[in-house]
């Protein structure tokens, strides 16, 4: 490897950290400026559009003014689907305390089908975002769909998540990254594994005309 081919490959590393950072940094932003109460989803939202695009090839956009887009165009669904996920946390948490507190009381089957649905749980918060971004439909469809990808897409689903695991954990070991990488990495992780789903749900649809790629199909 030559000098000139060594340069290049830093300068392409280079411009892909200040990126990160960057998108990092908007996140952050984005969820103070909505108070995070009504900014971390419409934020999370954003964050994965940009990852969406760069990861598709649109490297050279605007990364201001695609973020500030996204955001404003999904800030209702965004939040919607937020909220929601965050409610049924909620409960799934309460409903965990209440199992530790009386697990003597329980049958087995009680603390099965809780940690069923915690699975169903945790297939829907990697994909619902991920799907919004990508097609246009409905919260609920876009649940549904979640559900389905996630199961029948399993070994994406636990790649995806052992990953998003790790990067966490990292973090914490190392919290000075927080504030410039572990979002955006995230972000980007999550959005490269169901974009490999997606581009071939895509693909399969392109002999449908009256099908747009930002279209989902309604089972």
């Amino acid at each position: 490897m030559n000098g000139k081919q060594i340069v290049s490959k830093l300068d392409y590393l280079f411009n892909w950290i200040v990126r990160l950072v960057i998108l990092n940094g908007l996140w952050i932003l984005f969820s103070i400026l909505g108070l995070f109460a009504a900014g971390i989803f419409p934020a999370t939202a954003a964050l994965l559009g940009v990852a969406r695009k760069w990861i598709m090839g649109e490297q050279e956009i605007n990364i201001w003014n695609t973020y500030k887009q996204i955001f404003r165009s999904e800030f209702s669904s965004a939040n919607s689907v937020g909220w929601i996920l965050s409610v049924i946390g909620v409960i799934l948490y309460i409903n965990y305390r209440v199992i530790l507190k009386h697990a003597d009381e329980f049958v087995f089957a009680v603390p099965f089908a809780f940690y069923l649905l915690v699975f169903f749980y945790i297939i829907l918060v990697i994909w619902s975002f991920p799907l919004m971004v990508h097609y246009k439909a409905t919260w609920r469809q876009h649940f549904k769909n979640a559900i389905i990808i996630g199961v029948t897409k399993i070994h994406y689903t636990i790649l995806c998540g052992v990953t998003v695991f790790a990067i966490i954990y990292l973090s914490l070991g190392y919290p000075g990254i927080i504030p410039f990488f572990t979002i955006s990495l995230i972000g980007m992780t999550c959005m490269w594994f169901t974009l490999q789903i997606f581009n071939q749900l895509d693909e399969a649809r392109n002999n449908q005309p009256l099908k747009t790629r930002r279209e989902f199909i309604n089972s």
